[in-house]
């Protein structure tokens, strides 16, 4: 059964910082993400990273936001620099393997303005 678990959300200012972490159980994963659903919104894309370290962003958070993983303990992790409150939402992890999706349970961010 694999497991995906997300840490690291809260309450921020803008203009702040926050460091999201995300830890999936079993064997490597050929991806690893971050999403992002706001109220009332479609769940979207933020940044993703594959085994090999390629990444990819939205254009809304490129320059803001780092992508990072550690393909021997399974992690990915998200830095987000200057954050802004549309950056406000509940951010999802999902780990790929094998042409499936894992996905965690969210953490909540909330950028105050």
């Amino acid at each position: 059964q694999v497991q995906v678990v997300e840490s690291g959300g809260g309450l921020v200012q803008a203009g702040g910082s926050l460091r999201l972490s995300c830890a999936a159980s079993g064997s490597i994963f050929i991806r690893m993400g971050w999403h992002r659903q706001a109220p009332g919104k479609q769940r979207e894309l933020v940044a993703r990273i594959t085994s090999g370290g390629e990444t990819y962003y939205a254009d809304s958070v490129k320059g803001r936001f780092t992508i990072s993983r550690d393909n021997a303990k399974n992690t990915a992790d998200l830095q987000m620099n200057s954050l802004r409150h549309e950056d406000t939402a509940v951010y999802y992890c999902v780990a790929t393997k094998l042409g499936r999706d894992y996905w965690g349970q969210g953490t909540q961010v909330t950028v105050s303005s």
